[in-house]
């Protein structure tokens, strides 16, 4: 297991912000948090609940 954790590398991950794209590790203890609170969904699904819900 050891092994395993040595050969790992951080991995940078980035987000569109503002039009620019911008490493979350720049930013501040709040917008990380915002940043992983996040809630992300699946347009197509989303749209099936709409058009059964309203058509």
């Amino acid at each position: 297991m050891e092994n395993i954790v040595l050969q790992r590398t951080p991995c940078q991950i980035y987000t569109r912000v503002m039009g620019y794209h911008r490493p979350v590790s720049s930013f501040n203890i709040g917008k990380k948090s915002e940043f992983y609170s996040r809630n992300y969904f699946k347009e197509k699904n989303e749209n099936l609940d709409f058009i059964n819900k309203y058509c």
